[in-house]
């Protein structure tokens, strides 16, 4: 009878547990996401957070690649987090830049609107949430399917589609926070996924 020795149970149980653990936080930071939705609660959202950064570590420590089950588990819980969780994340990011700015009807912001020489407003960057979705859907798809350089295709489209409304200050700072914030955040849930593939 041939014994495995007890150290190279731990080798082989070590990255298991790692990717265990990963895809266990990153579905609690995907659970934290979901439950600030409808209004980003900040505290979901650090925490949501930093469960994402610990769920990258763990995956770095292995140094090897996870097995096809874990990196389909991992694939999945990635984009559902990068889609869902970008927008608390830059509701948040928002908040913190800017406390002046007042949110529209439509989930766009109302700046100043001079009109026949009478000071209104007007809303604009309206569609943010499902342009954002699609955003970071597609920037974590891409990355995971090693095609990164298509980043600065979603970036030239959305600008070019938002041109038109970014004559106000406080929508050029709002836009870009919100894209940068965005980006940021895809980015991570994607290297989360690439990590684990190798």
């Amino acid at each position: 009878m041939t014994t495995i020795p007890y150290p190279a149970i731990l080798a082989a149980a070590g990255p298991i547990a790692a990717w265990s653990f990963a895809l266990v936080l990153a579905i609690a930071a995907l659970c934290c996401m979901i439950a600030t939705l409808r209004s980003p609660r900040r505290p979901l959202v650090y925490v949501a957070s930093g469960l994402l950064a610990l769920a990258v570590v763990l995956v770095i420590l292995p140094g090897q690649h996870a097995p096809l089950l874990f990196q389909v588990l991992i694939g999945i819980v990635a984009i559902a987090l990068s889609v869902a969780g970008g927008g608390p994340a830059s509701q948040v990011v928002l908040a913190l830049a800017s406390r002046s700015t007042v949110d529209g009807v439509h989930g766009g912001i109302v700046v100043p609107d001079r009109v026949d020489g009478q000071n209104g407003t007007r809303e604009v960057l309206r569609g943010g949430t499902t342009i954002g979705f699609l955003e970071r859907f597609a920037t974590t798809g891409a990355i995971m399917a090693g095609f990164p350089e298509a980043i600065a295709v979603l970036v030239a489209i959305k600008g070019v589609g938002r041109f038109t409304e970014l004559d106000a200050a406080e929508a050029r700072e709002r836009f870009i926070i919100g894209t940068l914030t965005s980006l940021v955040w895809a980015c991570v849930c994607a290297a989360l996924f690439r990590i684990a593939a190798g």
